[in-house]
């Protein structure tokens, strides 16, 4: 893999909220929020972090990569399961801390649990922290795929 890309220093306001230039401010983790969404549906996806090598290798192969903070390595979407996610735009948000991916999904989901987005639970409408129904959650979608069939450990 070819060196990271060293990311401009972040310079003045203006210039980081108005300006042209990606100057993507990093957590002093060194990661960077990740909002992945579908772009035909507009639909959520998943949510990851990314940091400098896994954003250099998303810009360089238009393919999403991220930063597993559970392995500690790069992750390469899709590279156990196939479901790669191919990026058609990348965009920030207006001070440059959270990136937002538009892709296009190339498998039936984008979860390990094996549905379509990773937000498959909703909070029951009823919810009532000290009711009955407490903080119940209950299931949005359907699972898409398998995954003890993808992801074979």
């Amino acid at each position: 893999m070819a060196t990271p890309a060293s990311f401009p220093p972040r310079t003045t306001t203006a210039e980081v909220e108005l300006g042209t230039l990606l100057q993507p401010k990093f957590g002093p983790d060194g990661l960077i929020p990740c909002i992945t969404v579908d772009l035909a549906t507009n639909e959520v996806l998943m949510f990851a972090y990314m940091n400098a090598e896994s954003l250099d290798y998303t810009i360089r192969n238009r393919r999403a990569a991220f930063w597993s903070r559970s392995r500690n390595r790069l992750w390469i979407k899709g590279e156990q399961s196939g479901h790669a996610l191919n990026v058609v735009g990348l965009y920030v948000d207006c001070d440059q801390d959270v990136i937002l991916l538009k892709v296009e999904n190339l498998g039936p989901g984008a979860c390990h649990n094996g549905y379509r987005s990773c937000f498959y639970r909703k909070l029951v409408a009823e919810a009532d922290p000290e009711g009955p129904k407490a903080l119940k959650l209950e299931f949005a979608a359907t699972r898409a795929f398998d995954p003890a069939t993808v992801y074979k450990k």
